[in-house]
């Protein structure tokens, strides 16, 4: 059989699985690369050749756990964010595009920051695999970075993408719940925090449910528990005009409005919308 007939029949048992089609034939796809080693171009030149020996055995065990739904990312053991690959185990979650934004906005505050004297402190809260630690070192070489998280296995894997990137020598790494313990006074705060509300466990996809960390996953009742907590952090190490930027949920803006709304020291200066229209991003200034 050629590589496009047994990419094509995988993707049929995938889709047989429960996953939607289109997703289906993707993942059919990337795992037959993964497996070969080649890029997109080379598969589309070369998918009509016969599959190399061996290839049909390691493409089927492949093929086989995605079809029980674990993520194609902590399948290849890696994930794109920022144009950088990270490496993505079970210990984190894999990093969505809409954390994008909250890179965006974070870089535009560190970038506004007066130059001169000491580098500004930034720290990054439940930084799981990294990636905004280390998209924020790799961006902007004159920051201090601290990453912390409560899980050790995520700060393994968060301490080995700052390394493959070069900069492990430019982020400390804390295990911490959000800033227990931490004295330190950042000039920018960032945080991807747990925020899936508990009761909604049940409608989660299997990828999501079954293989992501549950600890970076919900938030308590609502999805806010570690919002809260952060803020009330927060409040006693900002100073004036430092900020914080978090990510949230969909359809909870104004609960986060109204948490934030409890701590006068604080105020909303700016919400982010994802590429879906959704807001996600909440830039907050310690006033």
């Amino acid at each position: 059989m050629t590589l496009h007939d047994l990419v094509i029949d995988a993707g049929g048992r995938l889709g047989r699985a429960g996953i939607r089609q289109s997703e289906a034939r993707l993942d059919a796809e990337a795992l037959a690369r993964l497996v070969l080693g080649w890029d997109r171009a080379r598969f589309l030149t070369d998918r009509h050749h016969e599959a190399p020996t061996g290839f049909q055995d390691d493409y089927d065990r492949l093929v086989a756990r995605r079809a029980l739904r674990e993520p194609t990312s902590y399948i290849a053991g890696v994930r794109e964010f920022w144009g950088l690959d990270f490496e993505v185990t079970g210990d984190v979650l894999i990093p969505r595009p809409e954390t994008e934004f909250l890179v965006e906005e974070a870089l535009a505050c560190i970038r506004a920051l007066p130059s001169g004297g000491d580098p500004p402190l930034v720290v990054d809260v439940g930084t799981g695999s990294g990636c905004v630690a280390v998209v924020l070192a790799h961006e902007v070489p004159r920051i201090r970075l601290v990453a912390t998280d409560i899980s050790i296995a995520a700060l393994k894997v968060a301490r080995r993408n700052a390394a493959r990137h070069g900069l492990a020598s430019r982020i400390r790494f804390v295990c911490a719940d959000l800033l227990t313990g931490l004295d330190i006074v950042p000039h920018v705060m960032t945080c991807n925090p747990p925020y899936v509300p508990q009761v909604s466990a049940p409608g989660l996809s299997p990828e999501v449910r079954e293989f992501e960390p549950h600890v970076a996953l919900f938030g308590g009742a609502d999805g806010l528990e570690k919002q809260r907590s952060l803020l009330e952090q927060a409040a006693t190490r900002l100073e004036p005009s430092s900020t914080l930027i978090v990510e949230f949920g969909d359809g909870q803006e104004d609960a986060v409005f109204r948490a934030v709304a409890e701590w006068p020291c604080f105020e909303v200066i700016k919400v982010r919308n994802d590429l879906q229209d959704i807001p996600r991003t909440m830039v907050i200034r310690r006033r």
